[in-house]
Order: C-alpha cells, then sequence, then structure tokens
C-alpha cells in the first residue's frame, strides 16, 4: 500500500471523537486506510450478508462483540445500526472507538447528522492525488498516460490494464451500486446517461439539454446527477459571484474525478488517442479540479473551489478564497505558453479592483508543458507541479 495525505487527519479526529467515518468512492482506499491506520482494531465487513444481517437483527449483540471498538467497513449496508451506536458511544464516550467507512455518501452521512450529531468526524477520501500516486512503482511520469489510467489504486497496486479494470467498475457500479442508491427502472438508459455526462466534463450543467440528449425527464437527469455526486464519480463546481456588476453566469460545473473513469466513457482507448481528442482540454481541466479538490479534502478541510464566468467576458477556472487573498486558476492543458492563456486571470484581477474588491489576487496559469515561469501577470505551473496549489 502506499502512504495516504488523510491519514494524519484520520488519526487527529479519532483522538477527539468516539466515532469517526470515512467515505469515498468504492475502490478509492477506505479499507486500506483504515487498517492501516488502527492495526489493533478487528475488521467487520457488512458487505458480507451474514454479518450485515447479524448486525440488522441483533444490533445490541453485535456491538457487544465490539465494545472495545473496531473498523465497521460499508456501514452504511445497516443504517439501523447508526441509533444502537449512539447508545454505545453515550455510555462509553472514548474517543476513536469506532471507524466507520461507506462508499454512499448521503446514506452514511444522512444517518450520521440523525444518530451521532456531535459525535462523530466525518472525512473523504478519494482516489490518490498525484502526490501520493508518485509512490507506485508504475505510476506514469507522463501526461496522458497518467490522464488515461487515471488514478485508481488498483490499477497501480495489482497491475490490472487500467482500460479493463474500469470497464469492471463501471459493470459493477451501474448493476450493483445504482440499485441501493435509487431504483432505477433502465439501467442501459442510465449506462448512457452516465456517458453523456463524460462528454459534458469541465463544462456548465444544462439539466434540461441533458435530460433531453438522454431521453429522460429534467427532474430524472436532476436524481441521477445527484446520484453519480453520492458516489463520488462526479462533483458540481459552483458558480463564484460577488458584487462585481456584470451578468455573471451562475450554473455549476460538472466536473469528473477521475480522468481514467472519463477517458473510458468516452471511448479513448489510448493515451495517444487522448492527445488528439477535442474533448483533452476538459478532461485537463476535470483531472487539474479534482487535485485542487483531493488536496483539500485529504487534509480534511471543505473544498472551496468555484468558477467564474461572465455572459460576455471574463471566465476563470477556478476561484479559492483564502482568507484576505483570491487564487484565480486558468488551466490549459497546450504545452507551450501562450500570452492569451494569462489573459482572463489579468482581467478578473481588475474586474475585481474595478468593483472595489480589495482583496489581492494570486494568479496562477496550470498547464500542460513541462517549465516553471514566474510572469508578471501570473505564475505558470507545470501539470506535474499541481500539488504546490493543492
Amino acid at each position: 500500500m502506499i502512504a495516504r495525505n488523510l491519514g494524519a487527519k484520520l488519526r487527529e479526529l479519532s483522538g477527539y471523537y468516539p466515532v469517526v467515518a470515512v467515505t469515498g468512492p468504492r475502490q478509492s482506499g477506505k479499507t486500506t486506510l483504515c487498517q492501516a491506520t488502527f492495526p489493533e482494531k478487528p475488521y467487520v465487513s457488512l458487505e458480507s450478508l451474514d454479518t450485515r444481517t447479524y448486525a440488522r437483527t441483533d444490533p445490541r449483540a453485535f456491538l457487544a462483540e465490539y465494545r472495545a471498538g473496531a473498523i465497521f467497513d460499508e456501514v452504511q449496508h445497516v443504517p439501523e445500526l447508526f441509533s444502537y451506536l449512539q447508545g454505545e458511544v453515550d455510555t462509553e464516550p472514548q474517543p476513536g472507538r469506532f471507524i466507520l467507512t461507506g462508499s454512499q455518501h448521503f446514506g452514511l452521512t444522512g444517518s450520521i447528522s440523525q444518530s451521532l450529531a456531535g459525535r462523530c468526524g466525518i472525512l473523504v477520501l478519494l482516489p490518490p492525488s498525484l502526490d501520493e500516486l508518485r509512490a507506485f512503482p508504475a505510476a506514469p511520469t507522463d501526461l496522458y498516460p497518467l490522464l488515461w489510467q487515471g488514478a485508481y489504486p488498483r490499477i497501480y497496486d495489482r497491475g490490472i490494464p487500467a482500460d479493463q479494470w474500469l470497464a469492471d467498475y463501471l459493470t459493477t457500479y451501474v448493476q450493483r451500486d445504482v440499485r441501493e442508491i435509487v431504483n432505477v427502472g433502465d439501467l442501459q438508459t442510465f449506462a448512457a446517461f452516465v456517458k453523456l455526462c463524460a462528454g459534458r466534463t469541465g463544462q456548465e450543467v444544462n439539466l434540461s439539454a441533458l435530460g433531453g440528449d438522454a431521453g429522460v425527464s429534467h427532474n430524472t437527469a436532476r436524481a441521477w446527477l445527484s446520484v453519480l455526486e453520492t458516489s463520488y464519480l462526479v462533483h458540481r463546481l459552483p458558480a463564484w459571484h460577488t458584487n462585481i456588476r456584470k451578468q455573471v453566469a451562475k450554473a455549476p460545473k460538472l466536473h469528473f474525478f477521475d480522468s481514467g473513469l472519463a477517458c473510458h466513457l468516452l471511448g479513448i482507448r489510448d493515451p495517444d488517442q487522448l492527445r488528439h481528442h477535442p474533448l483533452r482540454g476538459a478532461i485537463f481541466e476535470s483531472w487539474v479540479v479534482a487535485e485542487l479538490y483531493k488536496g483539500r479534502a485529504h487534509r480534511g478541510e471543505p473544498p472551496d473551489l468555484f468558477h467564474y464566468r461572465e455572459s460576455r467576458g471574463v471566465e476563470v477556472d477556478v476561484v479559492r478564497e483564502a482568507g484576505d487573498t483570491l487564487d484565480a486558476i486558468e488551466i490549459k492543458s497546450g504545452t507551450t505558453l501562450a500570452s492569451d492563456f494569462f489573459r482572463p486571470l489579468q482581467r478578473f484581477a481588475d474586474r475585481l479592483a474595478a468593483a472595489g474588491d480589495r482583496r489581492t489576487v494570486a494568479r496562477y496559469l496550470v498547464y500542460g508543458g513541462d517549465q516553471r515561469q514566474t510572469r508578471t501577470t501570473a505564475i505558470a505551473l507545470p501539470w506535474h507541479q499541481v500539488d504546490q496549489l493543492a
């Protein structure tokens, strides 16, 4: 296994709360992280049907077997257990007793908010960030193989071809996990919907257009997109707006968390095909946004990432608030720096100044090249230094 950045925050929260929950997508490494961080604790998988039945039908006896504490994996399968956990930790509120993992965000956090509010710390583990991925001997050192393979750890840990593993992952996800989250009658239509979403990564969300292309209603498209968010396949980057006197777009942008998954859904079957693909720039943008998201999530911090676009004018791919400073980040997949890459960053800073916003705007450009440059308008960071921004 590789060391995960979230481990430090997991140990920290286990010193405060009797229960700590780690959520995130399937196969992101949650179980491995929790077992490595707490090797002395018994491990119980609630994926196992007999164990799940025991926990569901006799929760008091089940918890009595683990009075000293345990790791309960995929705990969203037994939501009835949470109210009994509440009584258990109220009686003995020793920090770090129970570590929970779950792959379905809404099911897990909903149960926690009802039964374990104030008693449980919640963390999110996503597939490894670039700095974590480098610990794998087989991790790509070139951009396009990296984007094409994505970051799910089993691809690197087990040496499974990325295309094969991602195909199996999607099949399992659509046929099993989706049915547990929502009642989807036509799985083929849902699978087509997921592919359509991949074609819109890096774009603003238009639910009517998305639903129309998928042949489903606006409300169904909204519900299905929430399912993808629940499963940590995608996230919506909200629009940032302030008192700038311009017509500012308020629609969120859709981004896939894993570039390899997006490539697979788009039928991109090798890195060279990605290099010349019309969605290369959008996939690269989503990858950079995911790296920024992972950097904060794996420190236990809220993402607080936004995008900015005027209906006719300036567009900045990422805006991040940091106290008295705003980070404005532009993302370009090109390998050669061009002067027009920097123009939106300067115009954004000028807009804020004209509106009377006195915050400092730190300007960055992340691009597909290899050289770092400090320009008068912004700092240009090559893709392999994106972790310096995260």
